[in-house]
């Protein structure tokens, strides 16, 4: 039995580091190519990275595929409207076994050093969805769009201090 679990934790670390790769290649590609505009939405630059994962060999050489804006269904009633409470998440990665599917989430966020606003939305729609397991087995990723990384994370982190949280 320890056997298959260490089996199936090493193929999802696998798996977990190829999505990884996958968006860090797209990412590159939108760099190279000079697509990305810096007043994009968060959800213009997920599609165009997604265009790129999605032209990728590699994702099918890996047997991944990936879609945006994937709603994760949780237990809840079903009545007019019930659709909308689903969280959406940015990314969804999925490969088969023989006998099971994974997935990976990744949420995005656009931030910029001289901008409260955004990071507060980093913490409270990013982070935050993820402490509270509203997103699960995942990461979340930050559109650096201003600033350096080290002044966004400590601006984040100057928040979650200002609001007393660890």
């Amino acid at each position: 039995m320890a056997l298959n679990t260490l089996i199936t934790e090493r193929f999802r670390s696998s798996f977990e580091q190829r999505c990884f790769k996958l968006i860090v290649k797209a990412y590159h590609s939108t760099l190279k190519d000079k697509v990305v505009r810096l007043n994009w939405n968060e959800n213009d630059i997920s599609e165009e990275l997604h265009q790129h994962i999605d032209v990728n060999p590699q994702r099918l050489k890996w047997k991944i595929s990936t879609n945006v804006e994937s709603r994760i269904p949780k237990n809840i009633s079903k009545v007019k409207g019930f659709a909308d409470k689903y969280a959406r998440v940015d990314f969804r990665f999925s490969t088969f076994t023989s006998a099971s599917e994974y997935r990976y989430f990744l949420e995005a966020k656009n931030l910029k050093a001289s901008s409260s606003q955004l990071k507060r939305r980093y913490i409270k729609t990013g982070v935050d969805s993820f402490v509270s397991g509203k997103y699960h087995n995942g990461s979340l990723l930050g559109y650096l769009l201003e600033g350096t990384p080290e002044e966004v994370v400590n601006g984040i982190n100057s928040l979650l201090i200002k609001d007393d949280r660890k």
